[in-house]
């Protein structure tokens, strides 16, 4: 088996049980610092469009440059050295142990109908305006987050790691960091962020949609909906979504569950209305945030399962 294959497990159990301590330093920061400074000496005046590709290329270029020469070195030294330095790279760009642990910061407060509070930690994880929110509104939020982000945050890096190993998904991380920063359409980030957006949506295109299937086929199926009506209903609902890829996520869990996500939402007091996914057999409330995140660890171990299977046999016939 590839060293690069006992690196990922590695990572993955990693961050499943430790995840990120409080308080240590990221590299996922250390990007966003790199990013910023960078745009604000690039993102004026004219061309813009091909500053946000210098941008995109350059931080791309550092972090591939930087994790190659690391992993490089460790598996130089030894293969023992190499697997722990590419199994820590790893789980420190992946996201199950943060991801629960934020939808359960929204869960603890709602399910005891504090909701000021759960307003708060939602609003630590969302964009949109949570000020006003109901309990349907909260948990709506926190079940799409963690939809969406079972792609950015797990499956999408975890697709990248088993191509190119640690180097392939922090060049994952670095565009969806880009994208996450200046990828707007906006009057601001429109033509400076137009490359690494269209990138990030290169990059999730494959890995959200295998997530997607693999949450209709394995996830839960709470909803009481039959597999051929999920399936139908999680493909015709995707491609409403105006993201070309978190359709797939927020889609395939709304069927599962039974529940409607999407509609309307104030995002810094301008209104956005989405299209609604999913059949709303069942009204939302906060044990849907309990049963968005078994099914993100569920769905997250089966897409590593699978990708290692495929990656062995794939080896062995080599």
């Amino acid at each position: 088996m590839p060293a690069h294959f006992i690196a990922i497990a590695f990572g993955f159990l990693i961050d499943r049980i430790i995840g990120d301590p409080p308080n240590w330093p990221h590299p996922v920061r250390w990007i966003g610092t790199f990013i910023s400074k960078l745009t604000a000496v690039l993102n004026k005046g004219r061309f813009r469009t091909l500053k946000g590709a210098f941008i995109l290329f350059t931080t791309v270029g550092i972090v591939l440059i930087i994790v190659f020469s690391l992993v490089g070195l460790a598996y130089q030294y030894s293969i023992y050295a190499g697997i722990l330095v590419e199994g820590i790279l790893i789980a420190i760009g992946l996201a199950q142990k943060s991801l629960r642990d934020a939808a359960l910061d929204v869960y603890r407060p709602l399910a005891a109908k504090d909701l000021p509070a759960a307003r708060t930690k939602l609003s630590w994880i969302v964009g949109r305006d949570t000020e006003k929110l109901k309990e349907s509104g909260i948990v709506r939020g926190t079940v799409e987050t963690v939809s969406e982000n079972i792609s950015d945050g797990i499956t999408s890096p975890l697709f990248w790691a088993f191509l190119l190993g640690a180097p392939g998904l922090w060049m994952y991380k670095a565009v969806n960091t880009l994208d996450s920063m200046v990828g707007y359409k906006d009057e601001r980030y429109d033509k400076f962020g137009k490359f690494s957006a269209r990138a990030d949506d290169i990059l999730n295109f494959i890995p959200a949609r295998i997530t997607g299937f693999l949450i209709i086929l394995y996830a839960p199926n709470k909803g009481g909906i039959s597999l051929w009506k999920r399936f139908t209903g999680w493909s015709k609902d995707a491609r409403n979504h105006p993201s070309p890829n978190s359709g797939f996520l927020e889609a395939a869990t709304a069927w599962q569950l039974g529940v409607t996500l999407g509609g309307t939402s104030t995002y810094r007091g301008i209104v956005s209305k989405r299209p609604e996914l999913g059949p709303g057999n069942t009204p939302l409330t906060a044990i849907h945030i309990k049963q968005t995140i078994t099914q993100m660890h569920s769905i997250a171990f089966i897409f590593w399962l699978v990708l290692t299977v495929i990656g062995v046999a794939f080896y062995e016939v080599a």
